[in-house]
């Protein structure tokens, strides 16, 4: 049995974000294998709460996590590797492969890298996106997400990608450590919402929020500066399309009232900010009755919120950059963010007929079910993690 432990999610169950969905569904998939085990650290904010506990099989171990501001993630890193090192040494686990997902702790990695190749272990790394390029960090923080990327990629064993366009920017920039890398995307569902089209759940949703099937253009992700909100709101706004724009965000007063100021979006009625959907079914449900989708990220690497709506929404239109590219591939209609771009493609797509529509929707969810089904990615895994073949 080969012994896996996970460090760098917030933990499991729980449907916080990316990490949290990739471990919950790589512990469902596996929960039944007898080749693997998986230890997964989970993070507590209260003292009273540690301990132990099973889940998909999973040995899943509760770690503290100290409330000191933007630094906490480190730190509950840190002590999530010590637990690691701790155990596997007192049961004398042979052979394990400690999992860090996300840069975080570069400066200290070295150290516990050492101590797990002392008990004859491998540490693997996902690098995630390029987290020290995001907006939302003051320059000293990304200073050090940058460095911590540094000492990781020079330090781990293997770093698994969920982007090509990333695995090549590892090697681009890191050229000189000679990193060892493979590729493993996230992954997606590809079936249909348990809801029905009249369930309460939908219709009393679509009449709180102002809201009909098929009549909204759709976003769902972080609200950060990066994801080109102001671009996609502005270029909404110069569109002639009759449908809403309905937005499924967490919304920061502070960024929203700078869009606010810029574009004047609170004056077109058109556009809908509708707060935050956490239920499954009912996300997956307004995704495949969006009559179009929008896609803005341009930092990171395979994005969740893509791949959900490349398997939910009929027509994606997505910003023309390399990750989202690689992703959607001829499946989508791509913008850039030329003044007007958008808009004449809102337009076009307004246009469009049912046949082209139902084509791109075949194309995207094939390509989600060749290549980013959870059951794809999670084979992918095993072979890694068993055969430790990391080829592609």
């Amino acid at each position: 049995m080969q012994n896996i432990f996970i460090v760098g999610s917030k933990g499991i169950p729980g449907s916080y974000g990316g990490y949290e969905t990739f471990v919950d569904k790589l512990t469902e998939y596996h929960q039944n294998d007898p080749a693997v085990k998986y230890h997964v650290a989970c993070a507590v904010d209260n003292a009273q709460e540690a301990g132990e506990f099973t889940y998909h099989n999973a040995h899943c171990f509760k770690i503290l996590r100290k409330q000191i501001g933007p630094a906490q993630a480190i730190f509950y890193d840190l002590d999530a590797l010590k637990y690691c090192v701790d155990y596997i040494r007192k049961n004398n686990i042979s052979n394990p492969i400690v999992y860090v997902l996300a840069c975080r702790i570069g400066p200290f990695f070295n150290k516990y890298v050492k101590q797990i190749h002392s008990l004859g272990g491998k540490v693997y790394v996902n690098p995630d996106g390029h987290e020290w390029m995001r907006a939302k960090w003051p320059a000293p923080v990304r200073k050090y997400w940058k460095v911590s990327e540094q000492f990781m990629v020079k330090h781990a064993d293997l770093l698994v990608c969920d982007s090509k366009n990333i695995e090549k920017y590892i090697h681009t920039a890191y050229e000189k450590y000679h990193p060892e890398t493979t590729f493993i995307a996230y992954g997606a569902e590809t079936r249909k919402s348990a809801l029905a089209d009249d369930d309460p759940k939908l219709t009393d949703w679509y009449k709180a929020k102002g809201l009909a099937p098929r009549e909204y253009y759709l976003v769902v992700g972080r609200f950060v500066p990066e994801n080109n909100y102001e671009t996609m709101i502005r270029e909404f706004m110069k569109s002639h399309t009759r449908k809403s724009f309905a937005l499924i965000t967490n919304v920061s007063d502070k960024f929203l009232e700078e869009l606010k100021q810029k574009t004047g979006f609170h004056k077109d009625p058109r556009i809908k900010f509708v707060g935050t959907v956490y239920d499954t079914e009912l996300l997956m449900k307004i995704r495949e009755n969006a009559y179009g989708y929008f896609h803005g990220h341009e930092v990171g690497g395979t994005n969740p919120s893509l791949l959900e709506a490349l398997g939910s929404t009929k027509l994606n239109l997505l910003l023309d950059v390399g990750f989202n590219k690689e992703v959607a591939e001829d499946s989508a209609l791509y913008w850039n963010k030329t003044e007007g771009n958008l808009a004449a493609l809102i337009d076009q797509a307004d246009g469009m007929r049912q046949e082209e529509i139902d084509e791109f929707d075949r194309l995207s969810t094939e390509r989600i079910r060749q290549a980013y089904s959870w059951e794809f990615i999670c084979g992918r895994y095993m072979d890694l993690f068993v055969n430790g073949n990391n080829g592609e």
